[in-house]
C-alpha cells in the first residue's frame, strides 16, 4: 500500500483529496496545525477507508516537522496554505506560512528518499492576483492559459500576493534543480464551488456560496461584486480533487502547470443557480481548462451541478 501525505487534507478542497486517495487504496497522512482541535478533522474519520488514515501534527514553517511528516510518503500534496480574505496581520497570517512554508517544503522534498510525486495546490491568484477582475490591458474576450506570464498587482489582496510569490518559489526551484528524481506538478483552481464534506465554518468558498445564495453583502468588497455583477471562473471542488489525484499518480508530468477551471458566470446567475432558478445569460470560458482535460482526463461538471449540490446539502 502506497502512502500519500496531504498537507491541508482536512480543509474544503483537502477533504475531497483525502477521500479520493483513500478510495483508491492509499494509506493517507493528513496534517493538523493543532491536533487538539478534533472538530477540524473529525469528518475524515467517517470516510470509507478511514482505517488507513492518520492525522499528524505539522507546522509547515518548521523543517523538522515537515521531515517527519513526509517520511515514508510516496506522494505528497501540498494544499496547506491559509485561504483568508479577512486578515489582521498579512505578514504573519499569510506571507510567512505561505511563502516560507513552501520554501521549507521544497527543501524537505529535495532531501526525501521516498517521495516520488508532488502536487502543489496553487491558485488562479498565482497567475492573476486581481482575480476575479481581469488583468489590465487584456481584451475582454481574452482566454487565459498556462503559457501566460503571471501577473502581480501589488494592490491586490494579500492572499493573492502570497500565492503569487509562493508559486514563483516553486518555479524557481524547478528551474534550479533540473535533475530532480521527483515529479512536481502545480495546479491552479479558479473559484472552487460545490458542497463540503464537513460542517466546518471556515471555508471561504462555502461562505461565498452562502452570501451569493442569500444576496448578503457583509463588507464593501462583496458589495462591489454585486454592484458590478462580477464574473467568476469556477470549478467543482470534486473535480479539483480528482485532478489532483491524477496529477499525483501520473508519471512524466514534472514541471507541468494546470488551470483547473470550467465555466465563468456572473454573480447574478450564480445566485439564480444557487436558488434553483433559470439563468439569464450564457457562460463564457475565461480560464482554459483544456490542458487538464487532455493530460489528466478530467471532465468538468457544469456549474448548475456544483451550485445545486451545494444548495441541496446546505438545506438538508
Amino acid at each position: 500500500m502506497k502512502t500519500a501525505g496531504i498537507i491541508g487534507g482536512s480543509g474544503y478542497i483537502g477533504s475531497y483529496v483525502t477521500k479520493t486517495f483513500l478510495e483508491n487504496g492509499f494509506s493517507v497522512k493528513v496534517s493538523a496545525t493543532d491536533i487538539k482541535k478534533k472538530k477540524k478533522y473529525v469528518h475524515l474519520k467517517q470516510l470509507p477507508g478511514a482505517e488507513n488514515l492518520e492525522i499528524v501534527p505539522l507546522d509547515t514553517r518548521d523543517v523538522a516537522s515537515l521531515k517527519t511528516f513526509v517520511d515514508g510518503c510516496d506522494v505528497v500534496v501540498h494544499g496547506g496554505t491559509p485561504f483568508q480574505l479577512d486578515v489582521q496581520d498579512p505578514a504573519k497570517d499569510l506571507f510567512e506560512p505561505t511563502i516560507k512554508g513552501t520554501e521549507n517544503f521544497l527543501e524537505v522534498i529535495h532531501e526525501s528518499s521516498t517521495v516520488k510525486n508532488v502536487v502543489i495546490i496553487a491558485s488562479v491568484a498565482s497567475y492573476n492576483t486581481g482575480y476575479p477582475m481581469p488583468v489590465a490591458g487584456k481584451p475582454e474576450d481574452y482566454l487565459y492559459k498556462e503559457s501566460d506570464e503571471p501577473h502581480l498587482n501589488e494592490e491586490g489582496h494579500p492572499y493573492a500576493q502570497a500565492k503569487y510569490h509562493a508559486d514563483q518559489v516553486v518555479r524557481k526551484f524547478i528551474s534550479n534543480h533540473p535533475d530532480l528524481d521527483v515529479d512536481i506538478v502545480s495546479v491552479y483552481p479558479t473559484g472552487v464551488m460545490g458542497p463540503a464534506l464537513s460542517n466546518r465554518d471556515d471555508s471561504t468558498s462555502m461562505g461565498l456560496q452562502y452570501l451569493f445564495k442569500n444576496k448578503i453583502a457583509p463588507n464593501p468588497f462583496v458589495q462591489m461584486l454585486y454592484d458590478n455583477d462580477m464574473e467568476f471562473a469556477i470549478v467543482d471542488v470534486r473535480d479539483v480533487a480528482e485532478a489532483i489525484y491524477r496529477a499525483a499518480t501520473t508519471d512524466g508530468l514534472h514541471g507541468k502547470q494546470y488551470y483547473l477551471s470550467n465555466e465563468s458566470w456572473k454573480v447574478s446567475d450564480m445566485t439564480r443557480m444557487l436558488n434553483n432558478e433559470p439563468v439569464v445569460e450564457k457562460p463564457r470560458f475565461v480560464y482554459s481548462g483544456k490542458r487538464s482535460e487532455q493530460d489528466l482526463g478530467i471532465t468538468y461538471k457544469p456549474a448548475h451541478v456544483s451550485f445545486g449540490d451545494y444548495a441541496a446539502v446546505s438545506e438538508s
